[in-house]
């Protein structure tokens, strides 16, 4: 059964923020499109195979690996919860996957 993919606001955030970085450090919205391209790619296999991704350290949440990214989800009922994406490269000490 394919589920419905829901963005937290932390989430979309999260994203808006990437590519925006993306497009400010390149100067060119090229990059940015491929990157959402890849996030929506994972979110949609997600939608079907919510397994997929590797068990975290919270309760009940998973992450799956787009680059040098992570996107943080926990599997509900009907839907796949969007919690957050991460850039690998930053301080893990400053994650929060609280749900907020």
């Amino acid at each position: 059964m394919v589920k419905r993919i829901v963005w937290s606001n932390r989430a979309q955030t999260n994203r808006k923020d990437i590519l925006q970085y993306w497009i400010d450090r390149n100067k060119s919205q090229e990059y940015s499109r491929k990157l959402n391209k890849k996030f929506i790619k994972v979110t949609n296999v997600l939608s079907e195979y919510p397994k997929l991704g590797l068990l975290t350290d919270y309760e009940d949440v998973r992450c799956k690996t787009v680059g040098d990214y992570r996107i943080f989800y926990k599997e509900e009922f009907d839907n796949i919860s969007i919690i957050s994406i991460w850039d690998c490269r930053k301080n893990i000490d400053n994650l929060d996957i609280s749900s907020k």
